[in-house]
């Protein structure tokens, strides 16, 4: 089904970081919902969807005057401190309709301007090295997060058939990493993945971030719970993986078979900016169980 599209014209483009985002001073979203419609999105259980007539995944809206608004607030933000971006924390800013609008292009485009302390790009789309001529200018202060939450496409397509093959994700990441740029995969949510999974992550990420129905959807579970996602879990045989404690058996197997090439990170501290005044001591790999 065609997505209904809407060019709107917003207020504001930055939104104060709060709740699991609070180590950003703010996130930004250039769009408002997402086709990918991924079964277990949480932002599905928020307003932006519970108040809406359409059915999450059936329309977007555009925020079309997004890179005017983002050379006002940028230069504001500045003048009161350090500004670190998540860009985005409820939509993908590399969906499908990002090929004709180019809108998160434009907004890479005027933070170069005045650049942020650090932006943190998470996506799930491998349309993002379209954009690495410009994530190379940023330098050390971009990570791009590739959220890859399993690496078994019949899992995939169960629940997110709409969403990128895994392959081409992880080929994205591999091409954006082999271009110099900091790279992250994103387990979240983790789902249920084989013992090869890490040695598949090693080439492509600098950091692996591990997450959970459990510990990332901002209510303990309760949203993702509303969302039947265990009758998915069921139908595809995998009930024992819908456990609070899963996460610890895929986050031993990481730290085993790769943890001392990549850093290896759990639910919010796998998220966070990176410190610049921050100097990691040699070999230092953060983990947490």
């Amino acid at each position: 089904m065609k997505a209904q599209l809407k060019d709107i014209i917003s207020k504001s483009i930055l939104t104060p970081g709060v709740g699991q985002l609070d180590d950003f001073s703010h996130s930004l979203n250039p769009y408002a919902g997402c086709t990918f419609a991924c079964s277990y999105c949480y932002v599905r259980q928020l307003p932006i969807s519970l108040y809406r007539d359409e059915e999450w995944g059936t329309w977007v809206d555009i925020k079309s005057n997004a890179a005017e608004l983002l050379r006002r607030d940028l230069l504001k933000a500045r003048k009161k401190g350090p500004v670190t971006i998540f860009m985005a924390s409820s939509t993908d800013p590399y969906q499908p309709l990002e090929h004709e609008t180019k809108l998160t292009r434009s907004l890479l485009e005027v933070m170069l301007e005045t650049p942020p302390d650090f932006l943190h790009l998470q996506t799930r789309s491998p349309l993002v090295v379209r954009d690495i001529d410009l994530l190379k200018k940023f330098g050390d202060k971009v990570r791009v997060s590739m959220t890859i939450e399993t690496d078994k496409e019949d899992i995939r397509k169960a629940f997110a058939p709409t969403a990128p093959p895994i392959p081409a994700r992880m080929k994205a990441l591999r091409e954006i990493k082999n271009a110099g740029i900091t790279t992250q995969a994103s387990l979240s949510p983790l789902l249920p993945c084989s013992r090869e999974f890490p040695q598949k992550l090693r080439p492509v990420a600098d950091r692996v971030t591990i997450d959970d129905f459990w510990m990332g959807d901002g209510s303990g579970g309760k949203r993702t719970e509303r969302l039947g996602i265990y009758e998915i879990y069921k139908k595809t045989g995998m009930e024992k993986w819908y456990n609070p404690n899963t996460h610890k058996v895929v986050l031993n197997m990481m730290k085993e078979q790769i943890g001392d090439e990549v850093e290896v990170m759990l639910s919010k501290d796998g998220f966070t900016p990176v410190d610049p005044k921050r100097e990691p001591g040699i070999g230092e790999n953060l983990t947490f169980f």
